[in-house]
């Protein structure tokens, strides 16, 4: 049986794999950790777990992920996003780890007009983003082995996010104002986490970027998200400039998918799909 370490385990992303890790239980030992459970600052105490559990591979789902907040969190964010990933990726390189990491879109300034490939020029405009890039650049030097999936808009029926932000929102206000002029794409915490799977078994090292299919922008996202929730609330479009936040986002930050969807030969649902599909676990949950 080969043992997998996820971090992260109580995130979007770390409690969509376990819903979905009893299906692979006769591949895979899943040891799910959280803050509590394991310190992922300590080296001697992720060194001891890994040797102790005898993992063969790591799931890197633990991140600093509030984009606001890391203007003026910046140890935090930096400790969460390039400390932690470099400490798992020098003990995976030294021990024969595989390594998965997932990073963002917001590596990325936005000024594209075409989907982002993977080897595009990276230029964050925020803390986060920096952070983000910056622990990239230290996973892949130094365990060159390692996986990073870059992907945008993360939602789920865990943690805080977009869609319980507008869930709870459109059913308390008549009339809500969201961003037009910031486009991406939302991604459903449960389909990255198969695809995650996916990378357990085939293990392909280098950059790969992941997003439901699509474009949209948050004014697109939010307006979809009232419509199937059947609350009443008007969804207005504002522009960036009259929704000031003190983290910069990129205008523009599709990801191209070509490499991941030739690499592991899937077709990937449409957000609006996935939104559907989620909205029915979350009314279900």
């Amino acid at each position: 049986m080969h043992n997998v370490l996820v971090t992260g385990a109580n995130g979007q992303l770390g409690s969509e794999l376990k819903d979905i890790s009893g299906k692979y239980s006769d591949q895979f030992v899943f040891h799910f950790a959280d803050r509590s459970g394991l310190n992922l600052s300590d080296a001697n105490e992720v060194d001891r777990f890994l040797k102790e559990k005898k993992i063969q591979s790591i799931v890197n789902a633990a991140a600093y992920t509030a984009v606001d907040l890391a203007e003026s969190e910046i140890d935090k964010a930096s400790e969460g996003n390039v400390t932690i990933p470099k400490l798992l990726a020098e003990l995976s390189f030294q021990h024969r780890i595989y390594l998965i990491h997932f990073s963002t879109d917001f590596v990325f300034d936005g000024k594209s007009s075409i989907p982002y490939k993977e080897e595009d020029l990276k230029s964050p405009v925020s803390v986060y983003g920096k952070t983000k890039s910056e622990g990239e650049d230290f996973v892949l030097s130094s365990n060159p082995n390692a996986s990073i999936i870059r992907t945008s808009w993360v939602y789920s029926k865990y943690g805080k996010n977009f869609l319980k932000t507008i869930l709870k929102l459109s059913s308390e206000r008549p009339e809500l104002k969201v961003i037009f002029d910031q486009v991406g794409t939302p991604t459903w915490a449960n389909d990255l986490a198969g695809v995650c799977i996916a990378f357990l078994f085939k293990q392909m090292p280098g950059i790969f970027h992941y997003s439901n299919e699509g474009v949209a922008s948050w004014y697109d996202f939010a307006k979809e998200i009232v419509e199937i929730s059947k609350n009443k609330s008007n969804v207005l479009p504002i522009e960036t400039k009259d929704y000031p936040t003190p983290a910069k986002r990129p205008h523009y930050s599709l990801l191209n998918k070509s490499k991941i969807k030739t690499s592991l030969e899937i077709s990937i649902p449409h957000w609006k799909d996935s939104l559907k599909e989620c909205m029915k676990s979350l009314s279900g949950a």
